[in-house]
């Protein structure tokens, strides 16, 4: 029998490659056909984000709970990692743990981590019971006529920078003595549940305002958000008591890591775990103004006060947070970092991992093939399903109605158009 040159090993093993990979992209057409219907009919979905924990904090640029929930169930099985580097509030992560997934998520935002660990971390009834009679006694601690409790460490530091005039000291004075007694509750994941109220409502009452509630509504509102989030605390735990198939204590909380996408396949947890089945996350868009880090209070005043409240540290400006400053020409910081993060993901994903993302641009006719050609680079390849394109290149749009990043532009914006990519390693 004639011996096979290196040649046509070559040519035989190539030949193999090709039809591994054109089973793998038929694998993924077989899937939409059953799946991709929901999919796309969940990207445009328009209701208000609601169910769960999702409302505990609202983040800019979230995701929509039934988009996520549609591609982990597209996408996953039961036990798979799903892998959100750029988590924010943490609804990749809801979900996952909701869909009996192993979520893990990473941001370099300490309020990111903190919201999205309140969001996914099960309270018992007896710590909602503590919760509730430690509330019980917030209406006398609030009233203004009671002497101040200073957080001087906090004011030395700058975080109650812009809400200390004649229209925000009240909502100010009132967060400050409610925060000085938080240690009466014994346990952390209590008192960061309370913290969590206090931030969503101090968000409700300061937070691109024209009119500054009353101390008496904000604290009426207080005791509101309080009785929906108890209501979407059991909702949560309730959906993961549904799921018998990982043990009880790994059902128990998420992995909120706070740290840079960048180097995590050096991190222990990727030791510990199997590769992300599912990467389900929406990055910093590209030339795009978001606040991910500050409240705007009476017009463009920003205010570092949400990371007072959550007991976590600022940890830049705004462009620490973005990939870079938005106004550089090129945009070559932005893409620089965006290339170190998905190299990264590259390097802990195998060949059943997929990249699911949702991305806007500022002008995505030039953005958009640069942040292509970055993933290229970085060990991706583009996974195109014509079916249900909706846009001559092949990709499927939406448009996210009211988008609202910041105090003074809201609507139909270049950053209401999101598009969906989906990749696989090369």
């Amino acid at each position: 029998m004639e011996r096979l040159t290196k040649e046509d090993l070559s040519y035989i093993f190539g030949e193999i490659s090709a039809r591994t990979n054109l089973r793998r992209e038929n694998n993924l057409n077989r899937l939409n056909k059953d799946y991709m219907s929901n999919l796309v009919e969940a990207l445009h979905d328009r209701k208000p984000v609601s169910g769960l924990t999702h409302c505990f904090y609202r983040y800019p640029a979230r995701f929509s709970p039934h988009f996520v929930r549609s591609a982990i169930k597209a996408f996953t099985r039961h036990g798979d990692v799903v892998f959100d580097p750029f988590m924010g509030g943490g609804t990749t992560l809801i979900e996952a743990k909701v869909l009996g997934r192993r979520a893990i998520g990473t941001d370099i935002n300490s309020l990111a981590v903190f919201v999205s660990r309140v969001k996914t971390t099960p309270l018992s009834d007896s710590d909602l019971s503590e919760i509730s009679f430690w509330i019980e006694c917030t209406q006398d601690w609030m009233n203004l006529r009671n002497p101040p409790s200073r957080a001087i460490e906090w004011m030395d530091l700058g975080y109650q920078r812009n809400i200390n005039c004649r229209k925000t000291w009240p909502i100010r004075k009132s967060l400050e003595l409610t925060l000085s007694k938080i240690n009466n509750l014994k346990k952390e994941r209590q008192r960061d549940f309370v913290r969590c109220v206090l931030l969503r409502t101090a968000q409700w009452a300061l937070d691109c305002r024209k009119e500054i509630p009353s101390a008496k509504q904000f604290r009426r509102q207080f005791l509101e958000f309080f009785q929906e989030m108890v209501v979407g605390e059991r909702e949560f735990r309730n959906a993961l008591r549904k799921d018998d198939i990982l043990s009880l204590g790994d059902r128990q909380r998420a992995t909120c890591l706070h740290r840079s996408v960048v180097g995590i396949e050096l991190d222990d947890i990727f030791a510990s775990h199997s590769p992300p089945r599912l990467i389900l996350t929406s990055p910093p868009y590209p030339g795009v103004h978001v606040l991910y880090h500050r409240w705007q209070v009476n017009g463009r005043k920003e205010t570092p006060a949400p990371f007072w409240i959550a007991n976590s540290l600022d940890g830049s400006g705004a462009s620490f947070y973005t990939f870079g400053d938005r106004k550089q020409a090129d945009l070559s910081g932005y893409y620089s970092q965006a290339f170190a993060a998905y190299k990264s993901l590259a390097k802990i994903s195998d060949k059943k991992t997929l990249l699911v993302q949702l991305v806007a641009f500022s002008d995505p006719s030039w953005q958009l093939p640069h942040f292509l050609t970055v993933l290229e680079e970085s060990g991706f390849r583009e996974v195109h399903n014509k079916k249900i394109a909706n846009a001559p290149d092949g990709r499927l749009w939406r448009l996210v109605p009211n988008r609202k990043f910041y105090a003074d532009q809201r609507g139909d914006t270049a950053a209401s158009n999101e598009v969906l990519l989906i990749h696989r390693l090369r």
